[in-house]
C-alpha cells in the first residue's frame, strides 16, 4: 500500500520585478562606470571589479527569469513543477563566477610582470560609487537571500562586489599616498580568490541538489534507527531523501510492518513516522509503501 502526504510550510518571499530590476540596473551602471574608470586610470583591480559586476548583471538576469519560470504550475510532464529552474540558474551563476576568477588571475599575473602607473583619483571616485551601488543592491536582496539558493547566489555576488570595492578604495589610497602600484594586481588576485571560493560553494550546493543528494544535517541511518524503534515496525528499506529545490525535502521508503494489517490499522504507524520526520528532521513531503514480508531486498537505500 502507498501513502503520501504533503505539507507546505515555508514560502519563499518573492522579490518584486521593480526591486530586482533596480538591482540589475545598478549593476549595469556600476559595470560601465568601472570599465570606463579602469581604462582611464589604468587600474586592473577596477577593471577586475567591473568584470565581476558584469558577471553579476548577467547572473541577476538569469536569476530573475528562472524565478519566473519556477512559478509555473505543474503539468502532466513536469509533475514536480519548475522549481529546479532556480537551481540550474544558480549553477550557471557559480560557473560564470569561476570563469571570471580564472580570467582575473591571468590578468593579474601579466600586471605583476609589467607594472603600470595608475591615476588614483579616478580609481577612488569610481570605486566609491561602485561600493555605494553594491551596498544598495545588497540591502535589497538581503532579506530574501536566506530563502532561496538562487537569490543567495546573487546576494553573494553582490556582497563580494561590495567587499571588492572596499579593497579597491584601500588600494587607491595606498597608491595615491605611497605610490604602491603593485597593490593593484595584488587586489585583483585577492578579489579573484574570494570569488572562486564563493563560486565553488554555489556550484557544490547546486550539484548536490541536482544529483538528489540527501541534505546536509540529515543522516539516513539515524532516520532508520528512529523509525525502527516504533511499535509495529520491523524495518524500513529502499530509503531515499532528496531536495527538490533548496528548501523542500522529500522522503520515501518501504516500511516492513510486524503483522499483516489493513490500511486503516496501519494509519497510526504512518502518522508516528510522519511525526518523527517532521519534528526531528523537518521533512514534510513523504511517500511510504507499507509491506508485510513481501520485499526480499531490505538494503537501506535499495537499488
Amino acid at each position: 500500500m502507498h501513502d503520501e502526504r504533503h505539507s507546505h510550510g515555508h514560502k519563499t518571499e518573492k522579490l518584486s520585478a521593480a526591486r530586482f530590476s533596480t538591482v540589475i540596473f545598478l549593476n549595469i551602471f556600476i559595470t560601465l562606470s568601472e570599465i570606463i574608470g579602469g581604462t582611464f586610470s589604468g587600474s586592473l583591480s577596477l577593471i577586475s571589479d567591473a568584470l565581476h559586476n558584469f558577471s553579476d548583471s548577467v547572473s541577476l538576469m538569469i536569476t530573475f527569469f528562472s524565478m519566473r519560470i519556477s512559478q509555473r504550475k505543474r503539468d502532466s510532464r513536469k509533475t514536480f513543477g519548475y522549481k529546479r529552474a532556480e537551481i540550474i540558474a544558480a549553477l550557471v551563476n557559480g560557473a560564470i563566477l569561476a570563469g571570471v576568477s580564472l580570467f582575473l588571475y591571468s590578468e593579474a599575473l601579466k600586471r605583476f610582470m609589467n607594472p603600470k602607473s595608475i591615476e588614483s583619483g579616478v580609481m577612488l571616485t569610481v570605486a566609491a560609487f561602485g561600493f555605494l551601488g553594491n551596498i544598495i543592491s545588497v540591502l535589497i536582496l538581503m532579506k530574501s537571500s536566506s530563502q532561496s539558493l538562487n537569490i543567495k547566489s546573487s546576494y553573494t555576488h553582490l556582497l563580494s562586489d561590495a567587499l571588492s570595492s572596499v579593497a579597491v578604495i584601500i588600494g587607491g589610497l595606498a597608491i595615491r599616498f605611497f605610490s604602491l602600484f603593485w597593490i593593484d594586481p595584488l587586489l585583483s588576485v585577492l578579489i579573484a580568490s574570494y570569488v572562486l571560493v564563493s563560486s565553488w560553494r554555489i556550484i557544490r550546493d547546486s550539484v548536490n541538489i541536482l544529483m538528489q543528494s540527501a541534505p546536509e544535517g540529515i543522516d539516513v541511518i539515524m532516520i532508520k534507527n528512529d523509525i525502527e524503534k516504533l511499535s509495529g515496525v520491523s524495518n524500513i528499506h529502499h530509503v531515499h531523501v532528496w531536495l527538490l529545490d533548496d528548501s523542500t525535502v522529500h522522503f520515501e521508503c518501504h516500511v516492513n510492518i510486524c503483522e499483516d494489517l489493513n490500511q486503516s490499522s496501519s494509519d497510526k504507524i504512518r502518522k508516528d513516522i510522519e511525526e518523527i520526520l517532521s519534528r526531528t528532521y523537518g521533512i514534510s513531503h513523504t511517500t511510504m509503501q507499507f509491506e508485510y514480508n513481501t520485499c526480499k531486498n531490505h538494503s537501506l537505500v535499495g537499488e
